[in-house]
């Protein structure tokens, strides 16, 4: 198998990230006028990569984030396993303090390593990974040597561990902004390499081959 060139971005800011309110994979909310300038500007930066093929999740919020590239006739599909953690009882509540205090006691027990733990109806990083890779299985199996995947900012951290081998306990060191990009290179069938982070359309890349 030859080695594939994957860009994993994601969506345009939502009026709920607007506002700081938890979507998850619960609340299918479009992205607002900022996040269509986000997407125009990533259109700027990699409308000329010739992509083979567009994987976004079963969210439209991912769709519209790469519109400028389906709109150039690109091949996609929509893949439910990308969908961003489900957050069970918290999605599109309105933080107040003691909701924003169990949110944030629960980010820290999964950096502790409790990664079974899950908020009430919603879904745990063991159980989104074992999500994404078999959505990974289906992407990887298909023969294209440059894939774009748009997808969440927490589904994102969790598969950035998967693909590289880290412990999930170390999943925020990966950062994530409204249409950042990492790009990374599947090395001929058997394991990921980081290439690159770009943090935002607006920002340059940090270089990390």
């Amino acid at each position: 198998m030859s080695s594939k060139k994957i860009f994993i971005v994601r969506h345009g800011q939502t009026d709920y990230n607007l506002k700081g309110v938890v979507q998850g994979s619960g609340i299918d909310a479009p992205i607002n006028e900022n996040g269509k300038k986000q997407a125009a500007a990533f259109f700027n930066r990699y409308g000329q990569v010739d992509f083979d093929k567009i994987y976004v999740s079963g969210l439209v919020r991912t769709k519209q984030s790469v519109a400028g590239f389906l709109e150039k006739g690109i091949p996609h599909e929509s893949i439910p396993e990308l969908n961003e953690i489900s957050w069970g009882k918290y999605e599109g509540m309105p933080m107040d303090h003691d909701e924003n205090e169990y949110y944030q006691n629960m980010i820290s027990k999964w950096a502790q390593g409790h990664l079974d733990l899950k908020i009430e109806k919603g879904e745990s990083p063991k159980d989104v990974a074992e999500r994404l890779k078999r959505g990974m299985e289906k992407i990887l199996e298909e023969d294209h040597g440059k894939i774009l995947i748009c997808m969440h900012g927490r589904a994102i951290r969790i598969l950035l561990c998967v693909l590289l081998n880290y412990d999930l306990r170390f999943m925020d060191v990966f950062k994530h902004q409204n249409l950042c990009c990492y790009e990374l290179t599947f090395l001929a069938g058997k394991q990921f390499r980081l290439d690159a982070y770009r943090p935002s359309p607006f920002d340059d890349p940090m270089d990390l081959s």
